[in-house]
């Protein structure tokens, strides 16, 4: 179990660890805002992206091979970014780190679906949540000190040790078979019927739906924070205490999650979660007018519980849809994840920040949409159509 939430977390926390440098690259290198911000962008697609490819390669050929190809890329993006001489560079380094480490992230749901089931797989992801919500915020913090005392090259550099770390214990304890050999021997004509297979089962694109709304919405309020806290009177110093406080309570979330999965089940918890969530926006609605920071970051502590109980049962629900599939379907579903974390935090700068009206009905958007999901699951369930389109 370490192992397998390390590498789940590992691209995450390479994604965020360096998030303090990016406020001095600008000076450092002689750029602009704009092209710092690619440094992350083009992580961030990448890490999305390379999932796709990964997840069908690693049910075709098994988990380990895909996962330790992933890692030697990602080690060498790690170690591009040590050496970057210029922005230009650390860009080209940056989105190499993303390309491996996407595999790391998918595959490792996928052998949560290898070695789990029913409940069990539930509550493993319920941990993988905490840890996934615990790791932003420890990343950045540790990444500021790194920056701080050793200079920004630290960051990447300890990347690449924990990656070599991952890659040792990937070729001492991952089986090295598990793929399939049925098939079309050419992997780009398996990947796609494998997905052209995932589309037609509804009951998974009604998960995806659910978990592509509740990252949207998760990514809206990340985006937003600095900015619309900014309009109650707290500065950079104490932007990071409210979104923790948000991020933490979704580990609570999770926590609840490992300990009713057995006694309330999936489909009970996932609607849980969507009426607290619901809850939560309509409290930020509500508060909008009240001229204190905790209008905005109070709601959020409830909807972090809400996000919580729903994404573990959520993400069981997506590997669990077609077994055989597995990866592709972890893959698929995290490029989801990835692209409405995108759409949500560019769609805060189509909406005034004074105040938090105008987010608060962004992030109630994205709760309707999950709802809707969640009905439509509800809908299938009842004619005993889970199993198909």
């Amino acid at each position: 179990m370490p192992y397998l939430l390390a590498q789940i977390v590992f691209g995450l926390l390479a994604m965020t660890i360096c998030l303090p440098s990016m406020q001095e690259w600008g000076e450092i290198f002689s750029t602009d805002a704009t092209r710092v911000q690619l440094t992350f962008s083009v992580y961030v697609i990448a890490y999305g992206m390379s999932q796709v490819i990964y997840g069908p390669l690693s049910d075709r050929y098994g988990r380990r091979p895909v996962v330790l190809t992933g890692l030697a890329i990602a080690l060498a993006g790690s170690l591009g970014a040590v050496f970057a001489p210029g922005i230009d560079e650390l860009i080209l380094a940056r989105a190499v780190q993303g390309l491996g480490s996407g595999a790391t992230m998918v595959v490792g749901r996928s052998l949560v679906q290898d070695f789990f089931a029913g409940p069990e797989r539930t509550r493993v992801m319920a941990f993988i949540g905490m840890t996934m919500g615990v790791c932003p915020p420890l990343a950045t913090l540790i990444g500021g000190q790194l920056h701080v005392r050793l200079g920004w090259q630290a960051n990447p550099a300890l990347v690449f040790v924990l990656g070599g770390m991952l890659f040792f214990l990937a070729m001492r304890m991952l089986p090295p078979g598990g793929g399939s050999a049925a098939g079309d021997t050419r992997w780009v004509v398996g990947m796609m019927r494998a997905y052209r297979a995932l589309a037609r089962l509804r009951v998974y694109l009604l998960h995806v739906a659910i978990l592509g709304a509740s990252t949207g919405a998760f990514y809206t309020y990340l985006a937003a924070a600095p900015l619309v806290l900014r309009g109650y009177g707290v500065g950079p110093d104490g932007v990071g205490f409210h979104v923790m406080t948000a991020t933490l309570s979704y580990v609570v979330g999770n926590f609840m999650t490992s300990r009713l999965i057995r006694r309330l089940g999936d489909q009970r918890l996932m609607i849980t979660g969507q009426a607290i969530t619901l809850v939560a926006v309509i409290l930020m609605v509500a508060l909008a007018g009240w001229p204190s920071a905790l209008a905005f970051s109070g709601p959020a502590l409830v909807l972090g519980v809400g996000h919580g109980l729903l994404m573990p049962p959520t993400l069981s629900g997506t590997v669990g849809a077609a077994p055989a599939l597995a990866g592709a379907a972890a893959a698929a579903a995290g490029l989801v994840q990835q692209l409405s974390g995108a759409f949500g935090g560019y769609s805060v700068g189509w909406v005034s920040t004074v105040g938090s009206l105008h987010v608060a009905l962004l992030l109630t958007g994205f709760t309707l949409v999950g709802i809707a999901g969640q009905w439509g699951i509800m809908r299938l369930n009842r004619r005993g159509g889970a199993a198909g389109g």
